[in-house]
């Protein structure tokens, strides 16, 4: 006696089902679609390319638009701007502070006017780029952005309050004026003592 599983609908019903399905898509059988022919290819894909529309061998080519990561002075993560690279530094500074500000980020930042910020390579760095310098000069993606610090000058008798944008110029000015030069490190000694 047959199994139930493999007489089912009977033979006759089942070699039909499996000539339905040997059948394409289309409706074609399998011999029509052998006597497709292969399409003619191109053996040298080189001779098509337009070289009008390459770069110079020469010239580097730029990417349209750089991912940079701008973190702001006690700010947990960094801001990612995307600008093309031929902008400059104020540009970036105007569009990190723009970001910041529109995500809503913590700390607050005291102004949201670029020309209160300065930009350094980290923060560590003590020199603050250059705003007219383009992006793609720089040779870094990764930036630190932080208030100027005022710097107090008196003229007349009257204090004038001044950005600088160079923290080592002003570095340098405390050391050699009144710092003592290399005194300050004997009297350090003399304390040790």
């Amino acid at each position: 006696m047959p199994s139930p599983k493999s007489n089912r609908n009977g033979n006759g019903q089942i070699e039909s089902h499996r000539r339905g399905r040997s059948s394409s898509f289309h409706g074609q059988t399998a011999m029509s679609v052998a006597r497709l022919r292969r399409p003619r290819t191109v053996s040298d894909l080189m001779s098509l390319i337009n070289p009008a529309g390459t770069a110079p061998e020469g010239l580097p080519r730029q990417p349209p638009k750089m991912l940079l990561k701008v973190t702001v002075l006690r700010s947990l993560a960094p801001v990612q701007v995307l600008m093309r690279p031929e902008f400059t530094v104020g540009d970036l500074i105007a569009a990190a502070v723009r970001q910041y500000v529109k995500e809503g980020r913590r700390p607050i930042l005291p102004t949201d006017e670029a020309s209160d910020f300065d930009l350094h390579y980290s923060q560590f760095s003590l020199e603050s780029l250059d705003r007219k310098e383009k992006l793609i000069e720089l040779g870094s993606r990764n930036f630190f952005l932080c208030p100027r610090k005022p710097a107090t000058t008196v003229e007349g008798g009257v204090g004038v309050t001044t950005p600088f944008a160079s923290c080592a110029k002003e570095a340098d000015r405390v050391r050699e004026g009144g710092g003592g030069g290399g005194f300050a490190w004997f009297k350090l000694m003399q304390f040790m003592m």
